[in-house]
């Protein structure tokens, strides 16, 4: 189960950073997005992976630690609000800008090449 998390969370990892490192708005959004739910993986996977054991210590043998589950569901929750908050602020970007590049330089678009008009005098 142990090996099961690790690869998961090094699969978010790798997934989230690479999307990170993208030029564009969403793909951004989306590797914050795996980024934190890798985090919040590692965090729970601290509290020892157990199934059937009680979360209070000292009532039994085997124990599980409540405290990075609550820790993850508290960052689940500011999670989703400030992947919310981003998306809209993408958004607003996407309206203003016209583009929805990271690096909020504007592509050079070469001028057209203007006809010639011919001149006609008296």
């Amino acid at each position: 189960m142990e090996l099961v998390f690790a690869l998961v969370i090094g699969a978010l990892t790798a997934s989230g950073v690479y999307l990170v490192l993208r030029a564009r708005t969403f793909p951004v959004v989306v590797g914050l997005t795996l980024l934190s739910y890798g985090v919040n993986l590692f965090l729970f996977s601290s509290g020892r992976l157990a199934t059937g054991h009680q979360p209070v210590i000292g009532t039994a043998a085997n124990y599980s630690d409540p405290l990075p589950q609550a820790l993850v569901l508290t960052a689940i929750v500011i999670g989703f609000a400030m992947t919310a908050f981003v998306v809209v602020l993408s958004l607003r970007n996407l309206a203003d800008n016209e583009d929805d590049h990271v690096d909020g330089r504007k592509h050079y678009k070469s001028p057209a090449p203007e006809e010639e008009v011919e001149v006609i005098g008296k």
